[in-house]
């Protein structure tokens, strides 16, 4: 899908007349009460700074691996505030942002990590069972949708290289791809009916928190850390209401700026844009299928995902990745009046028996990108601290994997996890501004031309790809 067609235009700014901005997942009453900030000086086993997913991960295998083990975690908002609550919710067991982008730069370990990753997968459906953590966790597939002429033949290759490597994924035609879910733009599909679960995010990450604590994990919100300082024996964190010197430090911050400074070239944050409709009733849904309530994405570089939501909600977004200057986080970046326009326009051009739906909420969140789209790790302070990130837009089912690797490594264990190249090697960090700016400015003009013809990649991103670096979103 390329430009936005101007016949939906008005439909479209009908349609978000009256949004609520705050992300769908935590616009509830069941949000939890807020926990206390840390208030004096702590002394624990290990210390896990950034309550999202990574750190409530790390924080929950770190406490049933070892129960004796003091452990804190600091988060700097609330749990969920950030790209945890913020994203579309698609847990996929994918390590490396997809079968494509493994292939270009690990051929040789790929059918490990697609083993480690559905075992991935599978932990996190059967700790949600285990612990009863309602968060409308389904295991529906995805279905990735052609919507030009040249993603068949792209997904025709994709769907080849997934069967040499023993997945079980189906190439299906226009009409069989429309009997599943029905869009006049669908010229074809890739299902895949195991490597995607849906989930609500912000339910996940409330649950997992409540496992924690029921663990023995002491939580603090609105405690962030500002200094981290190597004490020989122990890693000395200084907060805004407290210190905390702990033997061990896992590092989750995504997007944030590490406290661990080296790191901080090696991650910029690119805004994504969401939106939510109000609940479908069931004529409109009848009128789309979907009885699967599979995960979509298309198949475009710039490209959307969708889902149904438990209340049959659509979430739609995607598309429009933004990088400001300066690697900006401030808060006026979660509303982009024309992404949210653009975004409605492809809603209803993808699902036009929609037209007259309203859209209910819109948000935005800054995803932690990294050049070759994938978790990466590091260890300092005498390997007594270990930090994750860089996950590009897939960390609700690779976070999981990456706080294990880092309580690995902290550990100092040689694991099948440890060894692996992907964990073993950083990628190539971004350059300082303002060539990161214009560079990725670049790279975002080049990816529009290249969708717009036919998917032929320019002399910029032929040499990106010689270089092993890139930008997605």
């Amino acid at each position: 899908m390329s430009a936005p067609s101007t016949r939906f235009a008005d439909a479209a700014r009908a349609a978000l007349e009256g949004v609520r901005d705050v992300p769908v997942w935590l616009d509830t009453p069941d949000r939890p009460a807020r926990r206390a900030a840390l208030d004096g000086d702590l002394v624990v086993d290990l210390a896990i700074v950034g309550g999202g997913l990574t750190g409530l991960w790390g924080a929950v295998l770190a406490a049933q691996a070892a129960p004796a083990r003091s452990v804190a975690l600091l988060e700097g908002g609330d749990v969920a505030w950030a790209a945890s609550g913020r994203n579309g919710g698609f847990c996929s067991s994918s390590l490396t942002h997809g079968l494509a982008n493994g292939l270009s730069r690990w051929p040789d370990e790929m059918p490990t990590l697609l083993a480690m990753g559905e075992e991935n997968l599978d932990a996190i459906e059967a700790t949600v069972a285990e612990h009863g953590i309602a968060c409308d966790f389904r295991r529906s597939g995805e279905l990735t949708v052609a919507v030009e002429p040249w993603q068949v033949a792209e997904l025709g290759a994709l769907a080849e290289a997934a069967r040499g490597l023993g997945e079980k994924v189906e190439l299906l035609g226009a009409e069989e791809t429309r009997a599943l879910v029905d869009s006049p733009t669908y010229l074809g599909s890739l299902h895949d009916p195991r490597s995607t679960a849906i989930v609500d995010p912000a339910r996940l990450v409330w649950g997992l928190a409540d496992v924690a604590e029921r663990l023995g994990v002491t939580l603090h919100e609105r405690t962030r850390v500002v200094g981290m300082h190597d004490e020989g024996d122990r890693v000395r964190l200084d907060t805004t209401s407290g210190r905390v010197r702990a033997r061990q430090v896992l590092l989750g911050t995504n997007t944030f700026p590490s406290p661990l400074h080296r790191l901080r070239p090696y991650v910029v944050p690119v805004w994504d844009h969401v939106l939510a409709t109000e609940p479908l009733t069931a004529d409109r849904l009848a009128a789309i299928g979907w009885a699967g309530r599979q995960g979509i994405g298309d198949a475009g570089n710039q490209f959307h995902y969708y889902r149904l939501t438990a209340d049959d909600r659509l979430v739609f977004g995607g598309y429009d990745a933004l990088y400001y200057f300066g690697s900006d986080l401030a808060s006026r970046r979660r509303r982009s009046p024309a992404t949210e326009q653009l975004l409605t326009e492809h809603l209803l051009e993808t699902f036009p028996q929609l037209e007259g739906v309203r859209i209910g909420h819109t948000w935005g969140g800054a995803i932690d990108t990294c050049t070759r789209f994938t978790a990466f790790w590091a260890q300092a302070m005498g390997e007594k601290v270990a930090a994750v990130q860089g996950y590009t837009g897939l960390g609700v089912g690779a976070s999981r994997f990456g706080a294990q690797v880092a309580l690995d490594l902290l550990d100092g264990a040689d694991t099948p996890r440890t060894r692996l190249e992907m964990v073993r090697r950083k990628p190539v960090p971004f350059p300082p501004e303002p060539f990161r700016w214009a560079g990725i400015q670049l790279t975002r003009r080049s990816i529009a031309r290249a969708d717009a013809t036919q998917g032929r990649r320019d002399v910029w991103l032929r040499t990106l790809d010689r270089l092993g670096l890139g930008f997605d979103s």
